[in-house]
């Protein structure tokens, strides 16, 4: 468990906890503590999804601007594929993730968010890359993830500007995935994950591999991806189980091991 982040597990849900009061300011420190619970969550077996979660109150509003105005470009040069790597390995977590976003989530927070397969946000909160402002640009994968979540031309329009955009606009445009009221967004999110806890973990981790890995390919590698990670559940229990309750059961009804 990190000073800044950790990683609370209760009913097969993992929460990674940002608490660095009041803001959750990105540090290099907080990076690294994202890093290692997300290894941590994704290595579990009694982890089958994960909550990123800032508190009742901010989710992250970005990066600690007074650690990074100290830095030259020389160390910045040396720090930047750390940062990018950190919050990449929220991205690469086995199983599927839900971001519970609170208040602000800007910069990196919102970096941070869009690792994430899901996010759902309060009616109060404000998203954005505000990067421009301070003479630089989005650098933990706003401007790629951002960009393939929104398209292009909105994405540079929210970089461009620096602006931040409100929770029904950051709906409308599919950047965030569902907006409820502030007090209820921890739940909304755990409640979406938690529908996968006794699923086939295999199988959902093929899934996520395949769409992700699909997206950064042509059409053609994307198939023959699906096609290998496909082939490839025929030798797993869960596949056996799940077909064997169908014939006997019908849909829905198979209990999975996770194996």
């Amino acid at each position: 468990m990190g000073e800044f982040v950790r990683l609370e597990v209760d009913g097969g849900i993992g929460t990674i906890r940002l608490d660095r009061p009041p803001m959750n300011a990105l540090s290099r420190q907080v990076q690294e503590e994202i890093r290692a619970t997300a290894h941590e969550a994704s290595g579990r077996d009694d982890v089958g999804a994960v909550v990123v979660y800032g508190g009742e109150k901010v989710f992250a509003a970005g990066a600690d601007v007074k650690e990074m105005a100290a830095m030259t470009g020389a160390d910045m040069a040396a720090a930047a594929h750390d940062l990018s790597s950190s919050f990449s390995a929220v991205a690469d977590i086995r199983k599927p993730t839900v971001a519970a976003v609170t208040g602000y989530a800007l910069g990196g927070g919102l970096e941070l968010a869009l690792c994430c397969d899901r996010r759902v946000a309060g009616d109060n909160a404000k998203l954005g890359q505000p990067e421009i402002l301070l003479g630089i640009i989005p650098g933990a994968g706003g401007t790629q993830r951002l960009a393939r979540l929104v398209g292009p031309a909105r994405a540079k329009d929210i970089i461009f500007t620096g602006r931040f955009v409100e929770a029904q606009e950051a709906l409308h445009i599919r950047m965030i995935d569902d907006v409820v009221a502030p007090d209820d967004v921890y739940a909304a999110a755990r409640g979406w994950a938690e529908q996968f806890v006794n699923g086939p973990m295999r199988a959902l981790a093929g899934a996520k591999a395949a769409i992700d890995g699909g997206l950064d390919n042509d059409l053609g590698s994307g198939l023959a991806l699906e096609s290998h990670i496909f082939a490839a559940l025929f030798g797993t229990e869960d596949r056996a189980i799940g077909m064997r309750s169908f014939l006997d059961n019908g849909p829905g009804k198979a209990q999975f091991t996770g194996r």
